[in-house]
């Protein structure tokens, strides 16, 4: 990984888009740094597009867009549960509009965001049963293994603690993995979380996808004009694919595992390691 100061400041200045991941990355124990939520206002009132990217469950990111306008994230879209299902703010001009029969939403009050999905509500339905059944065989055969905490809020994947409030070893996590697979699921390993889904799912193509649903553009024909920060193991499809790749610091715990590793890795940790490569664009403009 090279420093990000040597990345070329010709290539920043063609950066128009940021997809960041969240845990870690502009986070630290699930709360946003205030120096990301600047970066992420800055690079929105400059003109770029700014799509946060999870293993999260959606239930847990509708917060982030909803409520009061103040304290909404500055950003186009979020894509949850590793790119199966993402989250669209609403437009400004239902910010105060309300619901019909309700009056006028107070003002400053967002309407709730809209919810896309790449799999049919059967298909999820469906699929909700089998991981349900799945968590609850390897929770009885790996001691200790727990569902997330925020395993309530997801609809199209199952999440399963290492790191957030369990403490598992490198191989607790390969045993789970070896038996999420062997039903079939696809498999990926957050900071925090082991992921299983039935579907193609990943960050990668959660961000080929949301781009096509929001523009109708080709992400995979100007990767030239976007960057994409992360920190973990459900980062490296992003970090294969995308032409400018950062990690932050807290990228090197994880490291030694990764195939593929970002081009760039900043000097600071989590929120403050994006802040830093948000400076790094805007500087280029």
């Amino acid at each position: 990984m090279t420093p990000l100061a040597q990345w070329p400041v010709a290539w920043r200045r063609a950066i128009r888009g940021v997809f960041t991941d969240i845990d870690d990355t502009l986070t630290h124990d699930g709360c946003i740094a205030p120096e990301a939520l600047k970066a992420l206002g800055d690079l929105k009132a400059a003109g770029l597009t700014v799509i946060p990217i999870t293993g999260r469950p959606v239930g847990w990111c509708e917060p982030f867009l909803a409520g009061a306008d103040s304290a909404a994230w500055p950003v186009d879209a979020i894509v949850a549960e590793n790119g199966a299902v993402a989250l669209v703010p609403a437009k400004a001009s239902s910010i105060s509009a309300g619901h019909p029969g309700c009056g006028p939403r107070p003002p400053g009050v967002r309407a709730p965001p809209s919810k896309r999905y790449q799999q049919a509500a059967a298909t999820r339905a469906a699929n909700r049963l089998r991981m349900d059944a799945i968590a609850a065989q390897v929770c009885a055969e790996v001691p200790g293994m727990e569902r997330s905490a925020d395993s309530a809020g997801r609809e199209t994947d199952l999440a399963l603690d290492h790191a957030e409030f369990a403490r598992h070893s490198p191989e607790t996590v390969q045993r789970v993995l070896a038996l999420l697979q062997n039903h079939g699921m696809q498999t990926t390993v957050s900071s925090i979380h082991i992921h299983g889904c039935f579907g193609d799912f990943n960050k990668w193509t959660g961000a080929c996808w949301i781009l096509r649903e929001l523009t109708g553009r080709d992400l995979t024909t100007e990767l030239d004009h976007w960057v994409f920060v992360g920190d973990s193991g459900n980062d490296q499809p992003m970090f294969q694919h995308f032409t400018h790749s950062v990690g932050v610091a807290n990228i090197a715990r994880f490291a030694p595992q990764l195939t593929h590793l970002p081009r760039y890795v900043a000097r600071g940790e989590r929120g403050a390691g994006f802040a830093e490569v948000a400076r790094a664009v805007l500087q280029g403009r």
